[in-house]
């Protein structure tokens, strides 16, 4: 039910004061538990304890876990309306299976011990690999229905990729492991790192932003976007470029993360509707709150991965919307 404008417009003020609150949360809970004087004092260096929790382990955490949702909330805000169905998601044309798939290789070939770089760089590089290939398989003007067979397809090959590297190397427990980290998701051991690499996730979101209008006719269908003066091909060829970025490199970061580009803009359409200026930087705030509220889910739970609650989540809310969309 889409709330009404004197309600929606608190929507964005609302989504910030609670991710400000998840982000206290996140700096607060763990192992160590930090209250908010403690935070300060840590966060001041005042503090020997709080200050090297904080600033080395939490403080990267919290900020990837912001980036990482904001990139996919984003993402799938562009996949639903790029093929105008509200079911679509970022991980349709393979990015994030293909940056399984090269984070899985450099472990098993072992060049990711080379550098701290060679294991987010592979994943970068097999999520950009996904998206040429199923843009290649998809040529003839790249309709949806093309990219979509495309992006089904390759997903399917490229899982197989990743699980004959898993099943080939199951003696060797600690690469193992490392794969099983990129195939579930995670925020564990970010560093200040991984933040440097999510900061094409910023700049690609400010690219979207202007571009909030000619999503909304997108949405209407390619005729109705034409013949009021849209470049369809062009704006296309955009979105999915923005969209890669965004998936490859929260993928990169921080592994395959499910549901975070389904669940957060499709909750988003029904509370303000499908005006894309207003759900754009509402995704941007609301995806960080998604992702950090099913981070500290998982720390309370025992240290459940990231993938496996927003999986855990994300499932019955995609089976609810199959029943309420028949």
């Amino acid at each position: 039910m889409i709330l009404p404008d004197r309600y929606a417009r608190y929507a964005l003020p609302g989504a910030i004061v609670l991710l400000a609150a998840a982000a206290v949360a996140s700096l607060a809970i763990g192992d160590v538990r930090l209250g908010p004087a403690r935070i300060w004092e840590g966060l001041l260096h005042r503090d020997a304890l709080a200050s090297t929790v904080l600033w080395q382990i939490r403080l990267p955490r919290m900020a990837v876990g912001v980036l990482v949702g904001a990139a996919l909330a984003a993402a799938g805000l562009i996949m639903q309306a790029y093929f105008r169905n509200s079911l679509a998601s970022p991980d349709l044309l393979g990015v994030s299976t293909g940056g399984a798939a090269g984070a899985a290789v450099a472990i098993a070939s072992g060049w990711a011990a080379v550098s701290l770089w060679s294991l987010p760089a592979a994943a970068l590089v097999g999520s950009f690999f996904a998206v040429g290939a199923v843009l290649i398989l998809a040529r003839r003007g790249a309709s949806t229905e093309r990219l979509l067979l495309s992006g089904v397809a390759l997903n399917a090959l490229l899982g197989a990729v990743t699980g004959f590297i898993l099943s080939h190397y199951t003696d060797i427990y600690q690469r193992n492991a490392q794969i099983l980290f990129w195939l579930m998701g995670g925020l564990e051991d970010r560093m200040a790192m991984h933040v440097m690499i999510a900061l094409p996730i910023p700049l690609a979101a400010l690219a979207l932003w202007p571009l909030g209008r000619q999503m909304d006719l997108l949405s209407l269908g390619e005729p109705e976007a034409q013949s009021l003066g849209i470049d369809v091909r062009r704006l296309r060829r955009r979105l999915i470029a923005i969209a890669t970025v965004l998936t490859a490199t929260a993928t990169a970061v921080a592994g395959t993360v499910g549901f975070v580009g389904l669940i957060v803009p499709h909750i988003l359409r029904l509370l303000v509707g499908p005006e894309h200026r207003r759900l754009v930087p509402l995704a941007l705030v609301a995806g960080p709150v998604f992702v950090l509220g099913c981070d500290l889910v998982g720390r309370l739970a025992g240290g459940l991965r990231l993938g496996i609650v927003t999986a855990l989540i994300g499932g019955p809310f995609f089976l609810w919307l199959l029943r309420r969309h028949p």
